[in-house]
């Protein structure tokens, strides 16, 4: 009898790792697709981000930003 449970449990767990990692592959396949298509579709939408600070004009300007935000921010309270 202990042998039949041992075997159904490892039966169910094997089953249900299964499941799980149909799953998770098939939402990997479906993320890369979708992915694509909009790169495809929409090819703006990775051109509009912003590229990174890098000059020291770009250092001041962050600076400012980030002192209006928190003057905004202490206002606002």
């Amino acid at each position: 009898m202990q042998e039949t449970l041992f075997q159904q449990g490892l039966d169910i767990t094997l089953f249900g790792m299964g499941v799980v990692f149909t799953f998770l592959l098939l939402l990997v396949i479906g993320t890369g697709i979708m992915s694509r298509i909009i790169g495809r579709y929409f090819p703006e939408a990775k051109a509009a981000t912003a590229p990174p600070f890098t000059g020291a004009g770009d250092k001041a300007r962050l600076h400012a930003i980030i002192k209006a935000a928190i003057d905004q921010h202490r206002n606002n309270r």
